[in-house]
């Protein structure tokens, strides 16, 4: 069995990374296993890790070749051969609106129909909970199977090895014991760019925040995949930035609390059950012009829905306060969107791929 993965532009991250690792612990499997890869990110890659470039007639051959291709993002068109079991596993619980949903679609349309040609390869759309996966279907107008097997990459959240690993990752990132570590990772907005000429600039002033908050609070910067550089160079004490960071799950788990707007990373960091702050500065703009959302976040939230900086910081000063006006908020946005996750995503996804590719051989 050969299985081609792809993620993120050619990186090796997300679900096809779990999925992946999960995999070489089979070995009954007897797998093959190829990645797609961007040479930018060469170094995240396993060694020995097999590898095509992306973009290549040597990746439409592997992809042309496969039994199984596990993507986390649209693929390039291809020529899928009879047997082929393609799965796709997205990248997150939608509460923006996604694809042709979005209000403003800042897409050209000739991409967007490549975007739907791609879905129309697809076999299996991973869904990470009954209540995520009627979004990703409706967007996608895709009317095969979407099993609520729960995200792969979230196993890892909750590993028995998870508190260990967290202390190698504060470790690793400079976190002194007892610092307060505050993941920050906005989401991207389709109007935004970085350039000279429309500049880029953080709701949350990182200078402030150390103003603020001091020497007890460093802050862990995670920038969206498409505008990784726009702090580059930036030299700030008390931030680190993790944009590059080859996988979320260490930051989430070095995290004491996840600030974030509209991003999937709440559905992901409420699994270690710390606090989850929406700095919900442009609200009208992202829900009634820009994007629009699947969900009502005042309803969902998990946390305080803040509007201002200074609504940020005094939270992050008062995390006690935070938990405990949260509590009931937090159980049921668990209970919604994480039922599925138990830490075994990973081998029933793998266990569905092999059923579905037996089926189709």
């Amino acid at each position: 069995m050969k299985i081609v993965y792809y993620s993120y532009g050619g990186r090796y991250r997300d679900n096809p990374r779990a999925l992946h690792q999960r995999a070489l612990s089979r070995p009954t499997l007897g797998a093959e296993h190829v990645w797609l890869a961007d040479a930018r990110y060469a170094d995240d890659f396993p060694a020995g890790t097999a590898t095509v470039p992306i973009r290549t007639p040597e990746a439409l051959a592997a992809l042309e070749g496969a039994d199984v291709v596990v993507a986390d993002n649209h693929l390039p068109a291809w020529d899928k051969r009879p047997g082929t079991t393609y799965v796709q596993t997205w990248h997150g619980t939608p509460l923006k609106r996604i694809h042709r949903d979005a209000l403003s679609l800042f897409s050209p349309e000739d991409l967007l129909s490549r975007l739907d040609d791609d879905i129309t390869r697809w076999d299996v759309l991973v869904g990470p909970s009954d209540a995520g996966a009627v979004p990703l279907r409706a967007a996608f107008r895709f009317t095969g199977d979407v099993p609520v097997t729960g995200y792969p990459r979230n196993d890892a959240l909750l590993a028995p090895d998870a508190p260990a690993r967290r202390a190698a990752v504060r470790a690793a990132l400079g976190i002194e014991d007892g610092q307060v570590a505050v993941l920050y990772a906005p989401t991207w907005r389709d109007d935004e760019r970085v350039d000279d000429a429309l500049g880029f600039r953080l709701a949350l002033d990182a200078e402030r925040f150390g103003e603020r908050l001091g020497e007890g609070h460093v802050l862990l910067l995670r920038l969206h995949h498409l505008v990784p550089d726009a702090q580059r160079g930036r030299d700030l004490s008390g931030v680190v930035d993790v944009s590059d960071h080859p996988d979320i799950n260490d930051l989430y788990l070095a995290a004491d609390v996840l600030v974030t707007d509209y991003s999937s990373a709440m559905f992901d960091f409420a699994l270690t059950g710390r606090p989850i702050l929406l700095f919900a500065h442009d609200l009208e703009h992202y829900r009634d012009r820009l994007r629009g959302f699947y969900f009502d976040l005042h309803e969902i939230a998990p946390g305080p829905v803040l509007r201002t900086a200074d609504q940020v910081l005094d939270a992050l000063a008062d995390l006690d306060g935070v938990r405990a006006d949260s509590v009931d908020r937090y159980a049921a946005f668990r209970a919604r969107f994480c039922p599925a996750e138990d830490g075994h995503a990973a081998d029933r996804v793998l266990d569905l791929v092999l059923a579905a590719t037996a089926v189709r051989a």
